[in-house]
């Protein structure tokens, strides 16, 4: 299974003084780098890399042939957790993950992706 994991690093930004602040140190808010994020590539998938959910969506866009941005959310000590609340909060939810986004556009959890149709 090939897909893309993209680096936390290149996605930081300068630290605001702001203490209402959801990243923390991140420079801008949780939503707006999730915004961010999610226009950056067709399609984005926010994951945990332990979550068997998590697996199953991506097994299924690579297996479309599809090379989603996969963003795992464990793997950044600095901002996992603050995109993570910020899913939930955007979802209505108590679990963040996995979340998918197609064309910058929120599509929501395994069960929506499965919903819509996709085939292979």
């Amino acid at each position: 299974m090939h897909y893309q994991t993209e680096s936390w690093d290149s996605y930081l930004a300068t630290p605001r003084s702001n203490s209402n602040n959801m990243s923390n140190g991140g420079g801008m808010d949780a939503l707006e780098r999730i915004e961010r994020l999610a226009n950056a590539s067709a399609v984005v998938i926010f994951s945990v890399s332990s979550c068997c959910m998590c697996h199953a969506i991506k097994r299924l866009f690579c297996g479309m042939g599809v090379n989603p941005t996969v963003y795992e959310l464990d793997e950044d000590p600095r901002t996992g957790k603050h995109i993570e609340k910020a899913l939930m909060s955007l979802l209505g939810t108590s679990s963040a993950v996995p979340v998918v986004f197609i064309g910058g556009k929120l599509i929501g959890f395994m069960d929506r992706v499965m919903a819509s149709g996709f085939s292979y």
